[in-house]
This record gives C-alpha cells, structure tokens and sequence, in this order.
C-alpha cells in the first residue's frame, strides 16, 4: 500500500455528469420528449453555458493563486475562501451543474434535465461529503467557520453543506 497522500475522492466530478448526460442521450434515443420549443431550448440552454464559463476562470484563477490544486483526486493544501468561494462553497460545481444544464437544454433533452436530480445526489455523496471531511480533516476549525460565513452571506443559517437538497446548485456548496 502506498504511503502517498491522496485527495478526498476517487472520481473526478465531470464524470457523474457525463454519465448523467450518455444515459440522458440513450433515454432520448428510446423516449424522445421534448421541454421547449427549439428556440427557447438554445437560449436558454446558451445563456447556461455562458453562466458556466464565466465562473470557471474566477474558479481556476483562486487554486493557482492559493497553489492548491482542483483535482479532487489529489490532497488540499490551502482553504481557498475569496472570489466565488466568497459565495458559494463548491463554485466549480454550480458552474459544471450549470454546464450541465445548458447541454441538456441546447439538446432539448429532457432526460437530462430529469437526471441532474440523481446526478447532484451522487456529487453529494460520493464527492461534496468527502471534500468536507478532507478539509475539516486538514483544516480543523476553519472549515465550519468558513462554511457558516458563506452561510450568512447568502442568508443562511447553520451548517448547511449536508442538509442542502441540491448540493450542485446550493448557494452553500
């Protein structure tokens, strides 16, 4: 067993939402329903992705300056808490949600839209609960501090990170 110290989680986030959007494309193939008339379904489904992309440099710009890297799969070495961190607590994951969205919008796939409920249940679970005990884990006592100043900001109250119902697009994620 090797002593090298690993990250809080073993799969990479994009991968539950490509999964989420292949088995969307195969109930689409079976099942096509469709939400919006097309138009809509692009603006829309643009505007989302747009979102997305501009969040994710801000995203980007804090891990390197705090010189702590985004992949998951590799250990924390700084608590990044400016920029959109100053907000929400998992920016990068509203941003892939959104990302997420605005595919399965521009596809006017509605399956996509119905699996991003179970796609977010499995970022909670297998990714967003792991980082928390990471961080808490290596950064004792600033993590709940941090996780209850990004909870006033937005008018939360208490400890939101394991009780939110979508934890991809809680403001407190």
């Amino acid at each position: 067993m090797s002593s090298e110290v690993r990250g809080p989680a073993a799969v990479p986030p994009p991968l539950i939402y490509v999964a989420a959007l292949l088995v969307a494309l195969v109930l689409d193939e079976l099942w096509p329903i469709r939400l919006l008339p097309t138009w809509w379904a692009y603006l829309i489904g643009t505007l989302l992705v747009v979102a997305s992309s501009l969040i994710i440099p801000f995203v980007l710009v804090r891990f390197r300056r705090a010189g702590t890297p985004l992949n998951v799969r590799k250990p924390t070495t700084a608590l990044v808490t400016d920029g959109p961190y100053r907000f929400s607590r998992n920016p990068a994951y509203v941003a892939l949600t959104l990302l997420y969205l605005g595919v399965g919008l521009l596809l006017n796939n509605v399956w996509a839209l119905l699996l991003v409920i179970p796609a977010l249940l499995v970022l909670d679970l297998w990714i967003v609960r792991r980082e928390e005990r990471h961080l808490e884990e290596r950064f004792g006592e600033l993590t709940p501090a941090f996780e209850r100043q990004v909870a006033e900001r937005v008018g939360a109250s208490g400890r939101c990170g394991r009780f939110s119902t979508a934890p991809g697009l809680s403001m407190c994620h």
